[in-house]
């Protein structure tokens, strides 16, 4: 467009010297003479002005060109206070968002599945945006971060009082019960087990003379039939007394955990082990790519996804009912409107300070290509409207100032 406007002034150029060398050639000569002069003015400003827009006309210091490079900041500063009386008033803001669905907006956005994904079952909402940000947040930053907040969480943890509450929750629901079976289970085995080294013991420890009567057997197999015939009725009478006492000293640890500190540092001192080994260092250290590996999965599972299915569920919901979504559109606009009362200045200094920063050829070069077109047009317009300009002036001074 540049060449085009160019080449047309030119031509106008060429035909004006053309009618100053055949003056005589034809009768419509002078009107063509006064065209193509009244062209080349026209042209000719026009191109000034255009020129004048981004750089210095011919590289002449002129007064008032280059304006875009020149006033950029104020352009800048101007464009942010256009954006803020015009879009971030609070006022303006609350008129533009009266008729706005933003209710309606965010339930199909929630519900419905997005049309152009590859899996038909994929959820609009937040479980898949989550999924995208998660899997970005891959910064060792970030593993430090969780791995020193869990370990600080953990080492502030008070251990005591949860193994207390524990074990009152547990004997008041009964589910110690099957833990003393258990015990008795593997007492029962155990000694069953370890019968010949019970009987070893008795016999090294009686006497020759009772050996030889066969007495170290018979209270080996007293002694066992003994433990034996108790640890079935315990098992068997579940108000056994041993099995009450073994209540009664759970009871009486969980007191003692609330309220000794020896017992308390006890079980600290568990945890402080606890957290010194390895394997509990690795898991801490870890925490955070495993975190990160399930919830991707689990956000990404079009099955599985309870999140999604959740939030498709209350996409769902807004959009069946018109109260909640009238209550839900009021608090959005109000939610709208107090951002931009809040944080209009901030936009507005950003817009500013982002126009300051940029590169005052660059601002020059991209407007130009962005307008550029319309500009050669406003020259190529000035040069055919100014010829016709000249051709009026021409025909009124021939035939109404000097008619004869």
């Amino acid at each position: 467009m540049r060449l085009i406007a160019t080449l047309l002034l030119a031509a106008m150029a060429l035909i004006f010297c053309a009618c100053l060398m055949w003056p005589k050639a034809h009768p419509a000569v002078p009107w063509l003479m006064a065209f193509s002069e009244a062209a080349m003015v026209g042209g000719l400003a026009d191109w000034f002005a255009v020129t004048a827009l981004f750089r210095r006309p011919l590289g002449l210091p002129i007064p008032h060109t280059a304006i875009i490079p020149e006033q950029k900041d104020r352009l800048g500063d101007t464009l942010a206070q256009f954006l803020k009386d015009n879009f971030l008033k609070p006022q303006v803001v609350a008129r533009r968002l009266e008729d706005a669905d933003l209710a309606g907006v965010l339930g199909r956005w929630l519900a419905k599945p997005v049309p152009d994904t590859p899996a038909p079952n994929r959820k609009r909402g937040l479980a898949p945006l989550v999924a995208r940000l998660v899997e970005a947040l891959d910064e060792p930053a970030i593993a430090r971060l969780v791995e020193d907040v869990a370990r600080g969480r953990l080492e502030e943890m008070k251990l005591s009082p949860l193994v207390a509450d524990a074990i009152d929750t547990m004997v008041a629901k009964g589910r110690h019960e099957p833990l003393i079976d258990t015990g008795i289970d593997w007492g029962l085995a155990t000694l069953t087990e370890e019968a010949p080294t019970i009987r070893d013991m008795v016999t090294e420890r009686t006497n020759w003379l009772l050996r030889l009567a066969g007495a170290d057997e018979s209270m080996s197999n007293t002694m066992i039939g003994a433990v034996q015939r108790l640890l079935v009725e315990m098992k068997q009478d579940q108000y056994h007394p041993v099995r009450l006492r073994i209540v009664e000293a759970l009871r009486q640890w969980a007191f003692d955990l609330r309220h000794f500190p020896e017992t308390q540092e006890r079980v600290e001192g568990f945890k402080a082990d606890l957290m010194a080994n390895p394997a509990m260092a690795g898991w801490v250290n870890g925490l955070w790519t495993s975190a990160r590996a399930a919830l991707v999965r689990g956000l990404n599972d079009p099955e599985g996804n309870r999140l999604g299915s959740a939030l498709a569920a209350v996409g769902q919901r807004i959009e069946g009912d018109e109260a909640l979504k009238r209550s839900l559109n009021t608090a959005l606009r109000r939610a709208v409107v107090g951002l931009s009362h809040d944080h209009g200045d901030a936009i507005v200094s950003l817009v500013s300070q982002t126009v300051r920063g940029w590169d005052a050829q660059t601002v020059t070069e991209k407007v130009e290509e962005a307008v550029g077109r319309d500009l050669q047009f406003i020259r190529i317009n000035g040069t055919l409207i100014g010829g016709c300009i000249g051709v009026v002036i021409y025909a009124s001074a021939r035939f109404v100032l000097l008619p004869h």
